[in-house]
């Protein structure tokens, strides 16, 4: 933990202790509880935004017509022009 032993800690309770008082532990317990719930869900939702996007949908019935048509007008504007040639 950090390079803290034991009696670090215990020192740290101690001072802790002495500025909040045994009345404001509990509050301050839930206080830094409900704190990392809150960074906890706000950091899995973080790892949520990096997921790969999905793929593209294939293109409809009225979309592949419509590309089909313009391939057709593009081919028949070929052969027009080599037949003119």
């Amino acid at each position: 933990m950090a390079g803290l032993g034991t009696p670090e800690i215990l020192i740290i309770l101690a001072v802790v202790l002495l500025l909040f008082g045994s009345a404001k532990l509990p509050q301050l317990a839930r206080s830094i509880g409900r704190s990392a719930r809150i960074l906890k869900t706000e950091t899995k939702g973080l790892h949520d935004d990096d997921a790969p996007p999905a793929p593209p949908l294939p293109p409809g019935p009225r979309e592949q017509a419509a590309l089909l048509r313009q391939e057709a007008a593009r081919l028949e504007h070929e052969a027009q022009r080599t037949r003119d040639i």
